[in-house]
């Protein structure tokens, strides 16, 4: 029997032993305990005080012994519901507790395509207003992600009525001018030497930085720092950029 589930669950070693030994010996009084689980009286007493608190023991009194024996194993789920009701007690102390340490600063990795829908529907849900990009391109556009993949992303997008500035290049001119016509959105284009491999999207506390190769992956960056940083990169592609 693989008895490391009952660690899993809490259980000490010695609380093991004696748990398993009274499970296949019956009802016993710490004498033959010890002699059956080999441990020391002092482990076996802290071990069947411990049980018994845990609702998986318990005894009688015959005459000045104790005779110990087992519970019906089901009563673990007593013991874990018991384990749950405390836990979920201290649970808003807890969630409190993460928030006031919570780091403003965090980057994450995200990888293939399941991977970059994440990311993008975080940026999306970050609350920001503007959603402000660069970069991309033909292939971008249409292989890698799918012409459907970034329109829905734009139905989102508008859907939350955030507004967009983006900096396309020349090799999708035709396809940035459909979507220009979309509320909330306004595109301009450089030419088609900026064409890349990578999109940078900057909205709210976020900067997100991804690269559409065949298996596509991105970092997700929430730094305050960072993003005036590259806030100041991408209105200076806006000015240089053409409608």
């Amino acid at each position: 029997m693989d008895i490391s589930i009952l660690e899993e669950l809490g259980l000490t070693n010695s609380e093991i032993k004696v748990y398993i030994g009274l499970l296949e010996f019956g009802n016993l009084n710490a004498g033959p305990l010890l002699e059956k689980t080999g441990l020391q009286n002092s482990v076996v007493h802290r071990a069947l005080n411990s049980l018994i608190e845990k609702g998986l023991i318990s005894f009688i009194l015959e005459g000045k012994r104790k005779i110990y024996q087992a519970t019906d194993p089901k009563n673990f789920f007593n013991y874990l519901e018991d384990k749950k009701i405390r836990f979920e007690k201290i649970l808003p102390e807890l969630e409190k507790k993460r928030e006031s340490g919570k780091k403003e600063k965090e980057a994450l990795i995200f990888r293939g395509k399941r991977g970059i829908t994440q990311m993008y529907n975080t940026l999306l849900n970050s609350g920001g207003k503007e959603y402000n990009t660069f970069g991309g391109g033909k292939r971008v556009t249409y292989h890698v992600m799918g012409e459907d993949w970034w329109r829905n992303l734009h139905i989102k997008r508008i859907a939350r009525k955030i507004k967009s500035r983006q900096v396309f290049d020349a090799t999708i001119r035709d396809y940035g001018e459909d979507i220009n016509k979309l509320p909330y959105t306004h595109i301009k284009f450089l030419p088609q030497e900026f064409e890349q491999l990578t999109e940078t999207v900057i909205i709210a506390d976020y900067v997100a930085i991804t690269i559409f190769t065949d298996n596509p992956y991105g970092v997700l960056i929430k730094d305050k720092d960072v993003v005036e940083g590259y806030k100041k990169n991408f209105e200076i592609l806006w000015k240089k950029a053409k409608n």
